[in-house]
Order: structure tokens, then C-alpha cells, then sequence
């Protein structure tokens, strides 16, 4: 008989043998210490087993329901866009030196896994403007909230203010930190679409920690960085950027502005959407702040016979170090997406990335100029980058459901979070060709006037 299971399965002769070197007499004891009136009676509401084979199938049809992006044309972005990756980033993180790589615990014998990393940091520190930067964190919300932490810790102060145009899962995370840190968050509304500089300036007082914003923000808006660094020096608090690093191929990197700690998440870069993840954030800073970043830092050192090599510089997290001086409780860094984008920078190189972006701020300002001539209103005011917000004539979800019959996957919906009734947040990437451009307002027109 061929077995159709590719584990093997927990026999009762197995379960027996285990109970005995356990020296219990059965699966009920492993549970004594949880109390009896919240235990789990009944049997789980599942399904009958189905084969191998079976199960596959069944899979199958339910993949074949998903709208997949190379089927149709996607202007959702919010913080996942769909943005071109070279054929040889999937080429280099398939192989299984790379792949199967976890982290390594004994890192000096893994050269190519550090010298991976170490491009990176380099490549990253390039782009931002800022002198050092980690190994990678698990996304950039996740070091957004790290990057609270160090400026709470560094200046001893209780207070963090944000601006709105930070994306809402970023406060979010912002505000679960704060729980735990147990400093306030402050979050500074829009004047359109960009911070409210009026109302940020009155906020930011001798008890703040740090001023964040966004670059662009979540609408796509470029924030003034200039007269933001400006009210955090003034009370000496420290200014965080949370940067789009495709963006910065085009705009003046935040370590220009005097950026203290500069934060953001790699997708744009070489990671594929995969529905929203996996990703993989980066974290800079000068080299002050250097020994309280979170994670991990690759170096590069010669051997005792003067070759290059790279060694873990600094591990200041709990695994490694005495708990209580750890700078944070990260366990391990994204290196395989940090890898993918190391290799779609190196494959881009300085002038496709600076083409690339180009690409997203021509393409995007073709979309709102065609918008603006059927008569759509744009509700940026500020000039953006591959995003902005367009003011419909029904709600978002009507009119999403009538583009996605046409082929077309529309934007965000800015009202739950912005109260901006009716009003879309559409993304304009590299991969937009014209005519999906131009399709897309054809019928956003045609629902207009329905």
C-alpha cells in the first residue's frame, strides 16, 4: 500500500512509549495543570481526513478564485505595491544555502549570509543618507514602533507625537508600544494632505521623545522634513522618518534633513504583494544612536591573513545579551527578503532605481492630470509620489466592485480611517502601462455618470 502522508503520523505506539518516558498514564495528565472547567470537551468541529491528493485538488479550485495581479491591473498600494522585480531575485534567494537559512548562531562560518547582509546595510544606509543601518526587522511598522522605543529610552522622555499621515497599521503598532513602554502617543491631524505643521508645533513640548512623520505619507503627499527637523530640535527631541525606499531614488533622502533615526519597510524593493506579506522592514541611524538600534549589525573585517570577511558586529537583543540591556525583544531579522531586496537594488543599480521611481512619479501624475480632465477632484495639494486621493461620485465599495467586473483592482478606501467620504486612495506604480491608465478613468467616469 502507498502511504499518502508525507509526515509520519503520531501512532499509539508512539504516544505509549512517550507517556512512559514521561511517566504519566495518559494524554490528560499533560493538561492537569489547566482547569477543568475550561477544558475542551467535545471533539474539534472538523472536517473527515481526506488524502493527500484529495486535499491538493480541493486547494486548487479554492487558488483558482483569487484575482492574481499579473491577470489584472492593480492601483491598490497603502503600503504594498506592485512594482517590477527582476527575474534574478527569485533566481538567488531559491537557492538552498539561502532559503533554508534561519539566522546564523555561528555566523563567522555563514560568509555568504553575512556578506548578504552587509550589502544590504550598506546599500540602505546609501539611500537614506543615514550611517548606519541593521540587519532588517520584520516589517516597517515593527520598526516604526522599535524606533519609539529608542528615542523614549534615549531622551527619558514620556511623550511621542506622530502625525496622522503616518499609515494607520504604523499607529497602530505606535499605540500597542506605547502600552507597553508606557509613554503617551500623541497623533497630529492633516491640513489636506499634509501634517497640520500649526498644530504639530504647539504639540511638540520639552516632554516629547520624538516627532514622526511619513515620506511620503499615507497619501501619497511629500511632508515638508525641512520644517519638521526644525520643531524637533527646537525642543530637542528626536526626528524619525518612516521612508518609502523606492521613493528615495527621487526624493532628497531624510538623512539630508537631519533625520535622527529613519525607518521603513523593503517591499517596494524586490518583495512580491503575497496578499499583504511577508515583508521586511529596514532601520538607520547615526552613529550615535548606534548601540541602542534593535536587532542585529553586520561587519567587515580582514582575517589574519589581511582577506575580507564579515562578522555579527553587534546582537543586542535578549538571546544574547542580559535581558535587561537588550534593546529590544526582536528574535531574528527577515534575511531572505532582506536578501531579495539587496539583490533587486544590485540589479536596478543607482540609475534603475532612480529610473524606476521616476517611472511612478510620471505615471501617477498622468492618472490624476487624466482624473482632473473628466472632472475628478484631487484632493492633493502637495505634490505626491505614486499615490493620491480622487473624490468620487458613489462609495468606494460600489465603485471598487464595478472595477474589479471591468479587470481592475481599485484603491483604498480613505473613509473608515480619514473620514474622507467617497474619496479613494489610488497608486499609479512602474507596472501601470497607459491604457490600464487610461481604462481605469474611462469607466470610473462611466460609473460617475451612472
Amino acid at each position: 500500500m502507498i502511504n499518502e502522508f508525507r509526515y509520519l503520523p503520531d501512532t499509539e505506539q508512539d504516544q505509549a512509549e512517550m507517556m512512559e518516558a514521561l511517566e504519566i498514564h495518559s494524554i490528560d495528565e499533560l493538561f492537569k495543570d489547566i482547569p477543568e472547567e475550561i477544558r475542551l470537551k467535545e471533539e474539534l468541529v472538523l472536517p473527515d481526513a481526506v488524502s493527500e491528493s484529495a486535499l491538493t485538488k480541493h486547494l486548487r479550485k479554492l487558488a483558482a478564485l483569487n484575482v492574481h495581479s499579473h491577470e489584472v491591473a492593480v492601483f491598490l498600494g497603502a503600503g504594498t505595491y506592485d512594482h517590477y522585480i527582476p527575474s534574478v531575485v527569485d533566481h538567488v534567494i531559491s537557492r538552498s544555502e539561502f532559503y533554508t537559512a534561519y539566522t546564523p548562531y555561528q555566523p563567522e562560518a555563514s560568509q555568504g549570509e553575512l556578506q548578504a547582509i552587509f550589502e544590504f546595510q550598506t546599500m540602505i544606509t546609501e539611500l537614506t543618507g543615514m550611517e548606519a543601518a541593521n540587519s532588517s526587522l520584520y516589517d516597517g511598522f515593527t520598526s516604526l514602533g522599535e524606533a519609539a522605543n529608542l528615542a523614549v529610552v534615549t531622551t527619558k522622555r514620556p511623550k511621542v507625537v506622530v502625525s496622522k499621515g503616518v499609515h494607520p497599521q504604523g499607529r497602530e503598532v505606535l499605540r500597542s508600544v506605547s502600552k507597553g513602554r508606557e509613554f503617551q502617543l500623541e497623533e497630529i491631524p492633516l491640513a489636506v494632505d499634509t501634517t497640520d505643521l500649526s498644530q504639530l508645533e504647539s504639540a511638540v513640548d520639552e516632554q516629547t521623545a520624538a516627532v514622526i512623520v511619513q515620506y511620503p505619507n499615507f497619501l501619497g503627499s511629500i511632508e515638508d522634513l525641512q520644517k519638521v527637523k526644525e520643531m524637533a530640535v527646537n525642543q530637542k527631541a528626536l526626528f524619525i522618518v518612516m521612508a518609502n525606499p523606492l521613493a528615495l531614488g527621487v526624493l532628497e533622502s531624510p538623512g539630508k534633513f537631519g533625520a535622527d533615526i529613519v525607518v521603513g519597510d523593503m517591499q517596494p524593493l524586490g518583495l512580491t504583494m503575497s496578499a499583504g506579506g511577508p515583508h521586511c522592514g529596514y532601520f538607520t541611524v547615526n552613529k550615535k544612536h548606534l548601540r541602542k538600534i534593535p536587532g542585529r549589525i553586520v561587519g567587515q573585517t580582514t582575517d589574519k591573513e589581511g582577506k575580507r570577511g564579515f562578522v555579527m558586529t553587534l546582537q543586542t537583543r535578549e538571546q544574547h545579551i542580559r535581558r535587561e540591556k537588550a534593546t529590544s525583544n526582536m528574535s531574528s531579522n527577515q534575511a531572505l527578503n532582506a536578501l531579495a531586496s539587496a539583490v533587486c537594488m544590485a540589479a536596478l543599480g543607482k540609475n534603475g532605481i532612480q529610473e524606476m521611481a521616476q517611472l511612478n512619479v510620471e505615471k501617477a501624475d498622468y492618472l490624476a492630470n487624466q482624473l482632473r480632465s473628466k472632472g475628478f477632484k484631487i484632493v492633493n495639494q502637495a505634490p505626491f509620489f505614486n499615490e493620491f486621493a480622487v473624490e468620487l461620485k458613489h462609495s468606494v465599495k460600489e465603485v471598487s466592485a464595478v472595477l474589479l467586473e471591468k479587470g481592475i483592482i481599485g484603491g483604498y478606501d480613505l473613509e473608515p480611517e480619514y473620514g474622507m467620504k467617497n474619496t479613494m486612495l489610488l497608486c499609479a506604480t512602474d507596472q501601470r502601462t497607459k491604457e490600464e491608465m487610461d481604462t481605469l478613468v474611462s469607466v470610473l467616469e462611466e460609473i460617475a455618470y451612472e
